[in-house]
């Protein structure tokens, strides 16, 4: 990684830098500034009445996990000044950067006197707004940014019984269950045809399925017409009552001041920056949601509102105004959530987003326990891995499930950025004991079964190429025991389980097979003894508990196979 360093050189005569906005990647600039130089004066301007708090924290507040304001509020102007000596200005806003003559007009919202201040470099952290939809009424809806917002959001709580929430995605499931934790009636409106857009539609059903099992109501494939003080009108001409709503949509980046003082504005829409992350003008830099990043599977600019690279970012800045040697960091675009007993975790590019971009890809599901299937406890969870099939380098990783799946993403993230392939993965010597995991762990079976696909000694067929396969004249054959058949397979699929197929060998269909099983262990080993056979075989990956919680099995009764 040394290799990969940036030497950077310090902006000379530098005394005064200017940090605009705080939370994640302004404070982490400002606090990582004053510790590679004492004496620079270092001003940080944020516009709410808080400069560093627990920004993932707020939806918590409200539904009641954490109890007190204090325990979300990191850092205050004062406590910073006398650890930092920061000046920190709250309620205080930017509103020109005069770059001609290095000034920022600044006013004070509280007192509304106005000021300008003199700066040698900018650091840009103005986050990023809430979407607000353009209907009749959004002005009636609540947003969640600071702690101002928390605070109205938890008195309405307090005072209403039905909830409204526009958007399935990281925020407004938050919100669906904290809001369910304080008792009310809760209802998501998305317009999407999942929950989570950003992971692939098999693994979104298991969401979907908690959030209606905790009581949430979900209407996909819908969208608001307009909001009023006790109702919303949905575009399919009903109306849903509701006491509050919340608009959850999504964020957009917070570019107004770049762009009135003639930045850059990039093709995503954010602050358009390079490695060090300055802007087009050299004393000017942008982190944080407000800023693009590079792509670390493409190369591309996109925008990655999350607090881990807005945090390193800050970092990076901060070494640059110092003369440190810097590592460049593309986003990789890690993020998990919790969805009542269900945490949901990715990193990389989706299958979906892959098939949009032409890239060839190889997924690879499975459904592992969370640690050793006879040590009590253990729950089921569901991971995939998109594997490009010539270089082998994993591009993306979901999963879902209770327990252990955090862990999971986490190493495989890890291998991601450190260039390990997906075979490899078996090789990963991980920590074992029986509460914790299995001798064959999760991540390194993903490997093991990558390695199979891969070298062709399992093809593999995924979900949406059943029906296809079916026309094509394919039989499925199903080796699952008779029992576990009767609760729930693919329709026009024959039975023989994997234990008797050598006693019924007369009984195997003619022609091509697509094997599955409940996962896809048991169909490997009945793929790979066909395939010693003669016989024309391939596994379908993840099996039959993929496939029914895929849209093309949605469309089948669910059963608890």
């Amino acid at each position: 990684m040394d290799s990969l360093r940036k030497v950077s050189y310090p902006m000379r005569d530098l005394r005064r830098v200017i940090v605009i906005g705080g939370v994640a990647g302004g404070m982490s600039a400002a606090a990582r500034l004053r510790r590679l130089n004492a004496e620079v004066e270092i001003v940080v301007i944020e516009r709410s009445h808080h400069v560093s708090y627990a920004n993932c924290g707020l939806p918590y507040y409200v539904g009641g996990v954490i109890k007190d304001e204090s325990q979300l509020i990191l850092q205050t102007p004062e406590s910073l000044f006398k650890r930092f000596r920061l000046d920190v200005r709250v309620d205080s806003e930017v509103l020109r950067i005069d770059r001609l003559n290095q000034v920022v007009d600044i006013r004070n919202s509280a007192s509304g006197q106005e000021y300008s201040l003199s700066y040698d470099a900018i650091i840009l952290s103005p986050g990023a707004s809430p979407t607000r939809l353009p209907i009749p009424g959004i002005e009636n809806a609540l947003t969640l940014r600071n702690v101002e917002d928390v605070l109205r959001m938890s008195d309405a709580t307090a005072q209403h019984k039905k909830a409204i929430i526009l958007g399935a995605g990281f925020i407004g499931l938050e919100m669906a269950e904290n809001l369910v934790h304080r008792g009310l009636d809760v209802t998501i409106v998305e317009i999407a045809d999942q929950v989570l857009t950003p992971i692939d539609p098999e693994m979104a059903t298991f969401v979907e399925q908690e959030l209606l099992s905790h009581g949430v109501k979900l209407l996909l494939k819908t969208s608001v017409t307009e909001i009023t003080e006790k109702s919303v009108q949905l575009n399919d001409g009903n109306t849903l009552e509701a006491d509050m709503v919340i608009s959850a949509v999504g964020v957009r980046p917070d570019i107004s001041l770049a762009k009135n003082c003639g930045l850059t504005i990039g093709v995503r829409g954010g602050i358009q920056t390079n490695e060090f992350n300055q802007t087009d003008d050299p004393r000017i830099y942008a982190i944080g949601d407000a800023a693009e990043k590079r792509d670390s599977q493409s190369g591309e600019a996109q925008l990655v509102p999350l607090a881990n690279i807005a945090n390193r970012h800050g970092r990076i800045v901060a070494d640059h105004l110092a003369g440190k040697p810097i590592r460049h960091v593309d986003a990789q675009s890690t993020a998990i959530v919790k969805v009542f007993d269900l945490t949901v975790a990715i990193s990389g590019w989706s299958e979906k987003r892959l098939k949009a971009a032409g890239r060839e890809f190889l997924a690879v599901h499975s459904h592992p326990s969370s640690h050793a299937g006879y040590y009590p406890g253990g729950h089921g969870m569901a991971l995939k891995i998109l594997v490009d099939p010539h270089t082998e380098k994993i591009m993306g990783v979901q999963g879902v499930g209770k327990d252990g799946v955090d862990k999971r993403i986490d190493v495989i993230a890890t291998a991601m950025r450190g260039g390990i392939s997906a075979p490899e993965l078996a090789d990963l010597e991980l920590a074992y004991a029986p509460p914790f995991g299995s001798a064959k762990d999760p991540v390194n079976m993903l490997g093991y079964i990558s390695e199979n696909a891969l070298s062709g000694i399992t093809p593999t067929a995924q979900w949406h190429e059943v029906e296809s396969l079916q026309e094509k004249g394919w039989t499925i054959l199903d080796v699952r025991s008779s029992g576990e058949v009767s609760a729930g397979s693919i329709p026009g699929s024959v039975n023989i389980s994997v234990d008797e197929l050598r006693e019924k060998m007369e009984l195997i269909p003619e022609g091509k097979l697509l094997v599955t099983c409940r996962v896809g262990q048991r169909g490997h080993i009945a793929t790979r003894l066909l395939r010693e056979w003669g016989r024309e075989a391939i596994n379908l990956d993840g099996g039959y508990l993929t496939w029914i919680n895929s849209p093309a099995g949605k469309k089948q009764p669910i059963h608890s196979a």
